[in-house]
């Protein structure tokens, strides 16, 4: 099984839990839409969609835009949820990040949202939406920002743990070493996100066995024990840790 199989595999089973999940935190996509500000003339692509978050909530403020993913289920999501919002002016397309069906600069804006640690080659993708993207346009990445370099490698163990279409996270700098060349970087952010253990686990079915291990290591952290880059907390007598997300929006040169 090569990397997009585990891919497919492990958002197939979360596809009809991630829509409730993500939901708590449309607060979060309200905030992206301003940061973008679009002018309702753009043409967009949503890249490795998924469930088409973002693409469904930034419809009303471009002029339309396609949603792209390779789980057909994420998608099919997405496409019951824009006909229930009776949003017209998306289109939905399957398809890999690694390669585009579409020709250089197509595009005004691109998105991705939580996609790049479940790349193998990040690079790649990244080069993809870069080329569809016209001059002038605007490239936003929204994803997890890594946990400080010692404790990286235990951090990015346990993501995988949990779900093992997870690669790695990407630091600040790895980011901007991607935009640095050919964008004006405009935003660049980062917003804690807080996230209940229990919940993060059940959305990807982690099995029994690895959600305990997974709380111990978190409980062993809160009584003083070794790091695990998550800096676990207690709320209402639950685990709870705060992703990091960065937000980055460069305008290609």
């Amino acid at each position: 099984m090569n990397h997009n199989d585990i891919v497919r595999q492990s958002f197939k089973k979360q596809a009809e839990k991630f829509v409730a999940y993500h939901m708590s935190k449309v607060e979060y996509t309200d905030y992206l839409i301003q940061k973008i500000a679009a002018t309702g003339e753009e043409h967009a692509l949503e890249v490795a969609a998924g469930t088409c978050i973002c693409g469904r909530a930034l419809a009303p403020y471009v002029k339309d835009i396609t949603c792209l993913d390779m789980t057909e289920e994420m998608l099919a999501q997405g496409i019951r949820l824009a006909k229930e919002s009776h949003i017209e002016n998306i289109y939905f397309q399957s398809g890999n990040a690694e390669k585009l069906p579409y020709e250089p600069e197509t595009f005004d804006l691109v998105i991705t949202r939580l996609s790049f640690h479940h790349f193998d080659n990040p690079e790649k993708p990244f080069e993809e939406m870069k080329r569809v993207l016209k001059k002038g346009g605007k490239m936003v990445v929204w994803d997890m920002e890594a946990a400080e370099e010692p404790l990286r490698e235990i951090d990015d163990k346990i993501e995988n743990m949990r779900d093992p279409s997870h690669t790695r996270i990407l630091s600040r700098e790895e980011f901007e070493e991607m935009f640095k060349k050919d964008f004006a970087l405009q935003c660049e952010e980062t917003t804690l996100v807080p996230v209940n253990l229990k919940s993060w686990m059940e959305l990807t079915d982690t099995s029994e066995d690895v959600q305990e291990e997974i709380t111990n290591l978190m409980k062993a952290e809160l009584e003083g024990g070794r790091k695990t880059g998550f800096s676990p907390y207690n709320k209402d007598s639950q685990i709870m840790f705060d992703h990091r997300w960065l937000l980055l929006i460069g305008v290609k040169k």
